[in-house]
């Protein structure tokens, strides 16, 4: 599933591919399920024609603001993505909705497993989903001493914390067991019983990790060779990194990477 340095990157793509162009045609597929709250003729109808003034993002939801209300609001979901070219006859398979410019360049966003979501809003800041979303760690992530203040209040298991979006929004599974193994710190530890300095060690891994990642554009071939993540999948016996064991379980409903030897 897409998590905020991949969707930081999908947005950045974006505002290159329509940042103040107009949407001279719009084609939306017949697919209720990914339209939200709108059908896909209205879509098209109260779309087409206006400017994108810039793409907006706050965890994994992005907006287009437009030079006219209201603004399209797309989530991936698990498989999402955009893509950009210059021909209708590129459109992409599984595509969901279609923005040609008034250049000729054109952005779909394709999504296989049907899980996105594509809304039009008023406000997309002020409505649901985005109003319920807690900080988002690209763009104010809340200082030390505020976020030992919030985890203090939660008594779950630190993992299954820093996946709930009302906290950190964009946190997903993959950043929150990195976040976890560079921090030190054990998933299963209640939140509300981490010290001020593990709080301020995490909130510092937290920034550098997901700030990395949007610098290579979520590229993970260049995330740094000593991160959990190159190691985490598979659930395979014997898995190491450093020479420590890596350990599989579920967290929050979640499957777990862990390294139980280092983080305590």
């Amino acid at each position: 599933m897409p998590e905020l340095p991949e969707v930081e990157t999908a947005r950045r793509l974006a505002e290159r591919a329509l940042g103040g162009k107009r949407l001279v045609a719009v084609a939306a597929a017949d697919d209720r399920i990914v339209y939200e709250g709108v059908t896909p003729r209205t879509f098209i109808k109260k779309v087409t024609g206006a400017r994108v003034e810039c793409v907006g993002r706050r965890g994994k939801q992005m907006w287009l603001e437009l030079d006219r209300r209201p603004w399209p609001l797309l989530h991936f979901g698990m498989t999402g993505r955009f893509w950009v070219y210059d021909t209708a006859a590129d459109r992409p398979r599984h595509w969901k909705v279609e923005l040609a410019c008034d250049d000729g360049v054109r952005l779909a966003m394709t999504d296989p497993r049907r899980f996105g979501r594509i809304r039009l809003q008023h406000d997309p800041l002020s409505d649901k989903p985005i109003a319920a979303l807690g900080f988002d760690p690209l763009l104010d992530l809340p200082r030390s001493d505020v976020l030992f203040g919030l985890l203090g209040k939660r008594r779950g298991p630190i993992k299954a914390v820093l996946l709930d979006q009302s906290l950190a929004a964009g946190v997903g599974n993959w950043i929150a067991d990195e976040v976890l193994y560079q921090a030190r710190i054990a998933p299963r530890r209640r939140a509300c019983d981490l010290s001020a300095d593990e709080v301020k060690r995490l909130r510092g891994k937290l920034s550098a990790i997901v700030r990395k990642a949007v610098d290579v554009e979520a590229d993970k071939q260049r995330f740094p060779r000593t991160w959990l993540f190159h190691k985490r999948w598979g659930k395979q016996n014997g898995a190491t990194i450093a020479g420590h064991r890596i350990v599989h379980e579920t967290i929050g409903g979640r499957t777990t990477a862990w390294v139980p030897k280092v983080q305590r």
